[in-house]
């Protein structure tokens, strides 16, 4: 059987599928997931939420039309209206029926900062949003890690399948010109011939759960993925053994430092909190606007006057005004002890995630060592039992066993090679695995 070496990409990412490397198929199904469309939503929903801020630095216009009737108005005393009447002057007084239509115009001068507090407020919560979106489309590279590595696992059960098939097929060709002449029983042919059409039919299910594995990364990824490449720059061993030096250190340390998304997103939450907090020091400032009002309507500005003619006219006035509420200060306390609590909440959910993330590391180094070990001892395996086969074909030959002794060891051979490229393709997936798990 002919030997095969099972190569792999480390640093330079070299595994490829259909010409893509892995994480190019990572980035692929990043851009292909629809959750993707959210960046920009958010982006925009942001820029709208602050342009809409800034706008409160613009005049605010109010127009207004209102008619009234009143069950009493201002009116001159009795005595006086007595005088006014005896010097020929009829003093009307004011109607009960007013009517005004007037415009207000208020340009905000100072604010305390309560429009910079807003606009930095909805500036951190897209961000927010924006590294959630990030945390749950980093998730996406696990899953196409889960497909990757398990349609590599297939490609190489279809390999040694095929291997297996050709090892059996030159046994039968054997015993069927032993049968032809003379030295072995017709059954010993039909049992290695019942034992391949076996292997074929697995080679069929095979197949099938590859097309399946194929068209789930292809819709995954966006693009057509057809065959597995594998680059021979980097081995995960030789003919001679393992070669552990391919496996540079940075795969078996803990990293002390992460580049997960899951940790901006912690950060942006703080950022958040103290966006908030600036906010409620603003709350607290005066507000000082300048405001021009105009209004054309009955009674005007000038009572006098309308007391004694009834028409209409034009009125107007501006001026500054300066509030100050200190209602905020009643649950300034209450507020401040909320963000404190939101910003520990954040700092024992970033623990969390750090100590959950080292206990990952711990058991992805203790995999990937436990594989080393396994395989520094398949090579040796699989040299035994290709001797043990090998062995078996010729006391076959000689008619020292049977032919089910002789099955029995090319199914334990082949076992010792698949086992071993399980061996090598579950510490490679362990190894990408802790690349996912540090983002480093």
């Amino acid at each position: 059987m002919k030997k095969r070496i099972l190569t792999v990409a480390l640093s330079a990412l070299c595994i490829t599928l259909h010409g893509q490397t892995l994480e190019e198929c990572q980035q692929a199904a990043e851009r292909n997931y629809p959750l993707i469309r959210q960046y920009g939503l958010i982006e925009k929903t942001t820029d709208l939420t602050m342009a809409n801020f800034q706008k409160g630095w613009l005049p605010q216009v109010s127009v207004s039309a209102q008619t009234t009737w009143q069950s009493d108005v201002t009116s001159w005393p009795d005595q006086m209206k007595t005088v006014y009447q005896q010097m020929g002057i009829d003093m009307k007084g004011l109607k009960r029926n007013q009517y005004r239509v007037g415009i207000d115009v208020q340009q905000t001068v100072y604010d305390g900062g309560a429009i910079s507090s807003q606009k930095a407020i909805a500036r951190e919560q897209g961000n927010v949003q924006s590294a959630q979106v990030e945390v749950s489309l980093y998730a996406v590279r696990k899953r196409v890690n889960e497909l990757y590595f398990s349609l590599l696992m297939l490609d190489e059960q279809i390999l040694l399948n095929r291997d297996l098939q050709e090892l059996l097929a030159g046994n039968e060709r054997k015993l069927e010109a032993m049968v032809k002449g003379g030295t072995a029983a017709a059954s010993d042919w039909q049992s290695v011939k019942a034992e391949r059409l076996n292997v074929v039919q697995q080679a069929s299910s095979l197949e099938s759960q590859k097309r399946m594995l194929t068209a789930m990364l292809s819709a995954f990824c966006g693009m057509e993925v057809k065959e597995i490449q594998r680059s021979e720059e980097l081995r995960v061993k030789s003919e001679n053994g393992v070669e552990c030096k391919l496996y540079t250190k940075k795969f078996f340390t803990l990293h002390s430092s992460f580049n997960r998304p899951e940790l901006r997103l912690f950060d942006a939450q703080l950022r958040l909190a103290d966006a908030k907090e600036k906010g409620l020091n603003s709350a607290l400032m005066p507000r000082l606007s300048v405001f021009a009002q105009g209004y054309y309507g009955y009674p005007g500005l000038n009572m006098f006057e309308d007391m004694m003619r009834h028409k209409w006219s034009l009125n107007g006035m501006i001026g500054a005004r300066l509030t100050w509420s200190i209602g905020a200060l009643y649950t300034r306390k209450n507020d401040k002890t909320k963000l404190r609590l939101e910003r520990e909440v954040t700092e024992t959910n970033r623990e969390v995630f750090l100590f959950n993330n080292r206990l990952e590391q711990i058991q992805q180094q203790e995999e990937i060592a436990r594989y080393r070990k396994l395989m520094a001892d398949d090579e040796e395996i699989i040299a035994l039992r290709s001797a043990v086969r090998k062995a078996a074909e010729s006391k076959l030959a000689h008619g020292i066993i049977d032919v089910n002794d002789l099955v029995r060891e090319i199914n334990q051979e082949n076992a010792a090679r698949l086992q071993q490229s399980m061996h090598e393709i579950e510490m490679l997936k362990e190894i990408y695995d802790n690349k996912f798990t540090t983002n480093n």
